[in-house]
């Protein structure tokens, strides 16, 4: 009975020991099988990295490439090779998530076509404007910049920045003589200008605005513009000088839009005396109200003769843009005259 006992205890050890000695290799064979997947996963990872590394090694040789051929495309001005070309290595800098040198790449390729072709300069421009807000470019931050990484083979400088543009796309449309685009983009740039506190390219773009606004006959607009301007201009002791200039193109607006409306240029030669009492002694004063006289007597020869008179007293021409408009003045008041004989 006893030796029974002792071989049931014995079988019992041995299977505790045998499932002890079980487990044990299970376990270890689990952590065999962890150990190995991390290794597999870590070179993959590698793997990724070496790949990764040699892209970027690869692009960044083609950026060298098609850089030093952009140049050379410029030297020789061949324009337009010389901008697709930079339009190719714009598209290589947003491959690699390099918006600024995508930029540069864009302005670049922009001045080369503007050689050769307004509507794709144009295009490029907006680009780099695009890409130059995204990434916080306005005048005081976007100055020389040198990436001196695995991409630099050449030196990028963003001083062409995204308000600057915006302003040479307004001087394009303005060279096509396109005065609606014109007006949309100096606009555009006055309100980046002002942003940043760059209040004389501010107010630069502004007048242009008032000039392209009047061209288009929309001569409130304009008025609005010159007064505001030479509101501005009294506050600013180095600016007074241009206040009566202001005045004269505001007052030249004021007749256009009124059509021989007297009451409506005598009420704003009113409202010039308000804002600058001195404008009542000047030259600029005098040729208005000689103007609205004429006007008012429908006589186009002394209509002509205060313009002469004004520009004799002066010694100074007026500009085509000023004489444009007054022309117009000119040619409604014969009209009405011819009407007036007419009926006579």
């Amino acid at each position: 009975m006893e030796q029974m006992e002792d071989s049931s205890n014995s079988s019992a050890t041995n299977l505790l020991r045998y499932l002890v000695l079980y487990a044990a290799v299970a376990g270890l064979g689990y952590i065999i099988v962890l150990f190995v997947q991390h290794r597999l996963l870590e070179r993959n990872r590698l793997l990724d990295r070496n790949r990764v590394t040699s892209r970027k090694a690869q692009m960044a040789k083609q950026i060298g490439v098609l850089s030093k051929a952009a140049i050379a495309f410029k030297l020789a001005k061949s324009w337009d090779r010389a901008g697709s070309t930079y339009m190719e290595l714009s598209n290589c800098h947003l491959k690699m998530k390099r918006k600024r040198g995508a930029a540069t790449a864009f302005a670049d390729a922009a001045n080369c076509y503007k050689k050769t072709n307004s509507k794709e300069s144009i295009s490029c421009f907006e680009q780099a404007v695009n890409l130059f807000l995204e990434i916080g470019c306005l005048p005081t931050s976007a100055r020389y910049y040198e990436d001196q990484g695995i991409y630099g083979h050449e030196n990028i400088k963003d001083d062409e920045n995204s308000v600057l543009l915006v302003q040479e796309i307004a001087e394009l449309y303005e060279a096509e003589q396109n005065f609606h685009q014109a007006i949309v983009y100096y606009e555009r740039a006055a309100d980046l200008f002002h942003c940043e506190e760059e209040k004389t390219s501010a107010n630069h773009c502004r007048r242009k605005i008032a000039q392209f606004a009047a061209q288009l006959e929309d001569y409130q607009k304009s008025i609005e513009i010159y007064e505001d301007a030479a509101r501005q201009s009294l506050s600013n002791n180095l600016r007074k000088y241009e206040v009566q200039e202001l005045l004269l193109d505001a007052g030249i607006c004021e007749l256009c839009k009124g059509k021989g409306d007297v009451v409506a240029i005598n009420n704003a030669l009113g409202r010039y005396q308000d804002l600058d009492p001195t404008f009542l002694g000047t030259g600029e004063y005098k040729l208005l109200a000689d103007l609205a006289d004429a006007i008012d007597q429908e006589n186009v020869a002394m209509f002509t003769d205060a313009v002469n008179k004004f520009e004799s007293m002066t010694f100074t021409e007026l500009d085509g843009r000023r004489t444009t408009l007054l022309l117009r003045v000119e040619e409604a008041l014969k009209e009405k005259e011819l009407a007036d004989a007419d009926l006579s």
